[in-house]
């Protein structure tokens, strides 16, 4: 009997004293967490496509174009008729260098030139330092790449590929 008036006295003590005990949870915020990121689209690649092939156009030349979001991830790549097939590799390749180093292909082969210690970029498995590859740029921030190839000249590739931007909402080929 007195181990039943024990055991009822303990479990009723264990039950108030839950009862009385606060859990504090600490809040957790996401920033530190996730970051939202300004992407090209899908809408604005094709947008962008049709705005290089007129300069292309312009030009008298046929290309091929890619272009990549944010991640260098491949949203579309067209090829002119009659353009080879190894263009759409570096026209692709042209556009994730200049979306990994945050530099037209054009200047970043010219810099690789004239200074020894970065001669060697062009070892890089990925990179292709001929001109035709420019960064896409919203608001000071990097939403996608665009890259060029078969416009018969680094120049002509260069300047297709910065023609490529749409001023009138902020999407351009310049910081």
């Amino acid at each position: 009997m007195k181990s039943i008036f024990l055991f009822m006295l303990a479990i009723s003590t264990a039950c108030l004293g839950q009862t009385s005990v606060e859990t504090t949870k600490s809040q957790l915020t996401i920033d530190p967490y996730i970051k939202s990121v300004n992407n090209l689209t899908l809408e604005g690649a094709l947008e962008l496509s049709k705005r290089a092939t007129m300069t292309a156009t312009l030009l008298d030349k046929k290309v091929a174009i890619a272009l990549l979001d944010a991640s260098g991830t491949t949203i579309l790549i067209t090829r002119g008729d009659g353009v080879g097939p190894h263009n759409t590799e570096a026209a692709r390749r042209k556009a994730y260098t200049a979306l990994s180093t945050k530099t037209p292909t054009l200047l970043l082969l010219r810099n690789a030139i004239a200074n020894a210690d970065t001669k060697n970029l062009n070892t890089l498995p990925e990179l292709l330092l001929l001109g035709g590859g420019v960064p896409i740029w919203f608001k000071g921030t990097i939403i996608g790449s665009v890259g060029v190839a078969g416009g018969g000249s680094p120049e002509n590739d260069d300047a297709i590929a910065k023609s490529v931007s749409i001023p009138e909402i902020g999407i351009m080929t310049t910081k």
